[in-house]
């Protein structure tokens, strides 16, 4: 029991983060359609931003808030210089594009900041582990729920209560509807960009802290995939939800499945449970399901 509560605990924990960049995933595609396949990199490029900051001896809340800002000058620019372009074409084409990007920023960074593993130096979380009863939880895990957790209600809060958010989710629901009431399509789209920069840049600030910083960290964009298809690709709570289920699954397929396998099993299990999600619910939990009519 105790093994199981250790493994659900840090579980939730990560999860809440692989959350924050499921939340960049689902609010790109209910805006606008696309999936997003540079997701990765942009964990990494925010990672690896706030990192730079820290190392330069900024306090690492300040450092946080400066990755904050060029992660939202780069949402902006990313989408006025490569997918305001693709306004009108096919899905796949944008798709595509997409995939350029990633290739594009994961050579910046590779260029920038090299591909050997870097740690946030010194530590930003205290070493001496929390101790509820024979449960034994590293304060960075526990400190980088919090933070997440702290963003997830500021995103939220922006999407319901303010007149940005609320734009956004009008042009989600009918896009049409929301030009005919005067609301830029453009400013939605290069927002919500801007947000997913923002959002996968934190995502990746608190796992570099856990894990280190390298170039892998780029695949935690594909990670959270079944996160997102799990709570629905257009749902905003089904992402949170279905980010800290994978977190979950994957800590206790590696805690009661690992010792019977060479290896691996953490990362296949989210992809196994996305498929069998798609064999049931296509739409996912909390997604919308599109009736056309003809």
């Amino acid at each position: 029991m105790d093994l199981f509560l250790q493994l659900l605990i840090t579980g939730v924990m990560v999860g809440s983060i692989y959350a924050l960049v499921a939340l960049g995933w689902t609010l790109i595609y209910k805006c606008s359609g696309v999936l997003n396949l540079a997701m990765g990199e942009l964990t990494l490029m925010g990672a690896y931003v706030c990192l730079s900051f820290y190392t330069w001896g900024i306090p690492f809340p300040l450092a946080v808030v400066g990755m904050l800002i060029i992660g939202f000058i780069l949402g902006l620019l990313t989408e006025r210089l490569f997918l305001r372009r693709m306004v009108g074409e096919s899905i796949l084409a944008v798709i595509m594009v997409t995939v350029g990007l990633s290739f594009f920023f994961r050579g910046i960074v590779a260029f920038t900041w090299g591909t050997d593993t870097r740690v946030f130096d010194p530590p930003v979380f205290p070493a001496e582990p929390i101790r509820w009863g024979r449960i034994v939880v590293g304060q960075v895990y526990v400190w980088s729920f919090v933070a997440a957790l702290v963003m997830l209600v500021v995103f939220v809060a922006f999407f319901k209560y303010t007149r940005w958010g609320l734009s956004m989710q009008a042009t989600a629901d009918d896009e049409m509807a929301a030009l005919s009431l005067g609301v830029s399509a453009h400013r939605v789209y290069a927002l919500a960009w801007a947000i997913a920069f923002m959002a996968a840049g934190v995502g990746g600030t608190l796992l570099g802290n856990i894990n280190g910083l390298n170039i892998s960290v780029g695949y935690l964009g594909l990670l959270v995939l079944p996160a997102v298809v799990l709570g629905g690709m257009n749902s905003v709570p089904g992402a949170i939800v279905g980010g800290i289920a994978i977190g979950v699954l994957q800590n206790l397929s590696a805690g009661y499945l690992g010792r019977f396998t060479p290896g691996g099993i953490k990362e296949i299990a989210p992809f196994a449970f996305m498929v069998i999600i798609l064999l049931f619910r296509p739409y996912g939990l909390w997604g919308w399901v599109k009736i056309e009519r003809v």
